[in-house]
């Protein structure tokens, strides 16, 4: 087995009876509609490409904050899954809701401030009600995953500023728009956040694709990540299936975009990063 992690697969079940479906925003994600893909099924897949573990994100677009599906997932093949569980981060009772999912064996919290069921960018990221989240993650070291567009990178700034010591995974590197090419100013807010140790950026294909428009291309593109955000602050996710290609396809391309790197630094972002952030994945089958 590979030591490739993936830290962005979705599970979605069937059984909308046992699972009814909740999405944020109101609205379901037509990826979820149209490939819906069950925790055995992604067993499956990972094997068919040679992933040896994942960090399941919560769909936050078809079961909202019920992360029981996810929860599923991980009791019934704890050797290869953790969870990324999704929280009402202004809600009174967010702290314990924080700890009964960690209670399931999820290890990171997911905050979906914004997507492609939901226009524009949620503005509560930083709102007063979320800081004693954001204070017991960062005391107990839990990762916080956020999906977000750029206008919400200075709600994030205002929240790191507050709680340095905080983990942060960015999805999809903040969907940033690298079109200018080399010194991608463009996204100059999102590199300005590399001065929080704890920020980590997610790489998946909407960046691989975000980074081969315009000026870009992805040797110039990592070669200027890669002076703001060392390659130990980067991890591989899929986005599979809402990605709409076979997930061996989909690490075959995040592959190609980073063979010019150095091996140690192809390492780290498949699979050695992810093992810092997601502990549990560390351990063998």
């Amino acid at each position: 087995m590979s030591d490739v992690i993936d830290i962005h697969p979705h599970v979605i079940s069937p059984d909308t009876d046992s699972f009814p479906l909740k999405p944020l925003g109101g609205t379901q994600s037509s990826w979820s509609l149209k490939h819906p893909l069950t925790y055995d099924e992604l067993i499956a897949a990972m094997d068919a490409a040679g992933i040896a573990k994942a960090a399941v994100v919560q769909a936050s677009t078809a079961y909202g904050h019920d992360n029981s599906y996810l929860a599923e997932a991980v009791a019934r093949h704890p050797n290869r899954f953790t969870g990324v569980f999704s929280a009402d981060i202004l809600a009174e009772d967010a702290i314990e809701k924080i700890d009964y999912w960690r209670g399931k064996g999820l290890t990171a919290l997911r905050l979906f401030t914004a997507g492609t069921t939901m226009e524009g960018q949620a503005s509560w990221l930083n709102d007063q009600k979320s800081h004693n989240v954001w204070d017991y993650c960062s005391k107990i070291g839990m990762p916080v995953c956020v999906q977000m567009r750029p206008q919400g990178i200075p709600l994030l700034h205002d929240i790191l500023k507050k709680f340095p010591n905080s983990i942060v995974i960015i999805d999809h590197f903040a969907r940033s728009v690298f079109d200018d090419g080399a010194p991608y100013q463009k996204a100059s807010d999102l590199w300005g956040l590399a001065k929080f140790s704890g920020v980590h950026l997610k790489l998946t294909h909407r960046t691989l694709e975000a980074a081969l428009v315009g000026n870009s291309n992805h040797e110039d593109f990592f070669r200027h990540v890669l002076r703001f955000f060392s390659a130990d602050r980067i991890a591989w996710g899929s986005n599979f299936p809402a990605a709409e290609r076979p997930l061996s396809t989909l690490l075959a391309e995040a592959r190609a975009a980073i063979s010019h790197l150095d091996q140690s630094d192809q390492n780290l972002m498949l699979g050695g990063v992810a093992k810092s952030l997601f502990p549990s994945l560390k351990y063998s089958t």
